[in-house]
């Protein structure tokens, strides 16, 4: 800002009027949450809980209980014939296949989001530049002011504290 010492810098915005007209932060992640239907939660649901140790897990334990059952109960208890496995394969295909889909949704679902919430950190970040500009021309004024009180007084500064008086 070039200011003259005879008409005076001009004064610049103040904060709380700053704030004032400024847009209000938004909570993105409730909005996101309000635009999902059923199915779009039921996918992230899905999405957060297949990928935890927990379903490994019992997905691990429902494996060893199936085979061990099969390989080591009498051949009149096995419901599926031992070294086949037919049935364990057939279950174990059924829900990968419904899985996967499921998991890309959810996945999609959570991109979305996720792109929602960086483009309100670019808001929020922006807004910040705002208002550190806003506070950088209070110190530019106020520096200004400062210089002209000093040539008033009849101080005379050096060159290097001009100069600094003068970068702001």
């Amino acid at each position: 800002m070039t200011t003259s010492a005879k008409a005076g810098p001009s004064r610049p915005m103040s904060l709380d009027e700053f704030r004032r007209r400024r847009p209000r932060l938004r909570n993105v992640n409730k909005e996101a949450a309000a635009r999902l239907t059923r199915l779009d939660k039921l996918a992230c649901w899905i999405t957060d809980h297949v990928g935890t140790m927990g379903f490994f897990i019992l997905i691990l334990a429902w494996t060893v209980l199936w085979l061990g059952w099969n390989l080591l109960a009498p051949s009149q208890l096995q419901f599926d014939p031992p070294m086949g496995f037919v049935f364990w394969l057939f279950i174990s295909n059924m829900i990968q296949l419904l899985l996967m889909p499921l998991i890309m949704i959810g996945q999609n679902v959570q991109g979305r989001h996720s792109e929602i919430r960086a483009e309100h950190d670019l808001e929020v970040n922006v807004k910040a530049e705002q208002e550190i500009e806003v506070i950088l021309r209070h110190l530019e004024y106020q520096n200004a002011i400062l210089i002209a009180m000093v040539q008033k007084l009849g101080i005379t500064l050096d060159e290097d504290q001009h100069a600094g008086a003068h970068r702001g």
